[in-house]
């Protein structure tokens, strides 16, 4: 998620070429990040690493259809997710314990509807707390991607969250659940330390920064995604908005028709302030995701 509109290209560059063994969805989203990330170098989120461009975002649409077609149908119930936070630090500078508790009380809060909207019935359960002394690793977290994410623990249905400085241009970044049967060990989400509860970010120091990232590792598109265009983000109940929710304003309006744009919700690129909802919709298709790729239905689809 972009800060300022500054060396965008170096983030998008840095994208394209640290991680090859990505699947050709997520390699493709360097050159993407350089075209139209440039575009959304927002004086708050904005530029992704790994958000999907146009043509990825429709592959995914058309695995996840695939998928659904050859599942039994799964009830809905409530999901706990096993969370582990890895926190990178360079000595003194880092994540505390208590800051890790709070994020986790964010998330909770946030899926639970506890600041308004659904109440997902997605939960987060803290599993462990690792920590990592390491300069480098804490400076620049994409460059040493890998070897970071060798500290993963768990399966597809485990979150590996993992803490560090992001620098100013990006507070956030996530995988997809399509892409966790090529690349496992990369699977995760890392965000600045500097965003969680109580951070040194203003305007980003709720701790919503990692409840955005989460959302996509959940399998949630941005609400601005496809612009005006069909299918937007593919969930019925958010309204289509033409481009990024920048600051808090009070309202906004992008889309001829569509409805006021959903600038209160957590997959916009809003202030945290300005952050308060999921909508049923995407609550049902967190849940969807989950069945066919993160929980034990999706041994079936994945090998199927």
């Amino acid at each position: 998620m972009a800060r300022r509109a500054i060396a965008v290209v170096s983030a998008c560059l840095f994208t394209a070429g640290a991680l090859p063994g990505l699947p050709a969805a997520a390699a493709a989203v360097g050159a993407r990040s350089c075209t139209a990330g440039t575009r959304g170098a927002l004086p708050g989120r904005g530029a992704e690493p790994y958000a999907p461009g146009p043509t990825q975002v429709a592959e995914m649409l058309a695995d996840l259809a695939q998928r659904r077609s050859r599942a039994r149908r799964v009830p809905v119930t409530a999901i706990t997710v096993p969370t582990w936070v890895h926190v990178i630090a360079d000595g003194a500078l880092g994540a505390q314990d208590g800051a890790v508790r709070a994020q986790v009380a964010a998330l909770n809060s946030a899926y639970g509807g506890r600041y308004g909207g659904a109440d997902t019935g997605v939960r987060f359960r803290l599993e462990g707390i690792t920590r990592t002394d390491n300069p480098a690793w804490f400076r620049s977290p994409l460059a040493y991607e890998r070897p970071i994410k060798q500290l993963r623990r768990g399966g597809p249905e485990t979150l590996n969250l993992y803490v560090a400085q992001l620098g100013q241009l990006v507070l956030g970044y996530s995988t997809y659940p399509h892409w966790y049967r090529n690349e496992p060990q990369l699977d995760g989400v890392v965000v600045d330390w500097r965003t969680l509860p109580g951070g040194s970010l203003r305007n980003f120091d709720r701790g919503f920064t990692a409840v955005h990232e989460i959302g996509h590792w959940m399998g949630l598109l941005h609400t601005f995604e496809n612009g005006c265009e069909a299918p937007g983000d593919a969930v019925d109940d958010t309204p289509p908005e033409g481009q990024p929710t920048e600051g808090c304003p009070v309202t906004k309006d992008t889309c001829k028709g569509g409805g006021p744009d959903p600038i209160h919700n957590f997959m916009d690129y809003a202030q945290d302030r300005c952050m308060s909802e999921f909508t049923a919709g995407q609550a049902v298709r967190m849940h969807e995701i989950w069945a066919l790729y993160r929980g034990r239905e999706a041994a079936t689809t994945l090998d199927g």
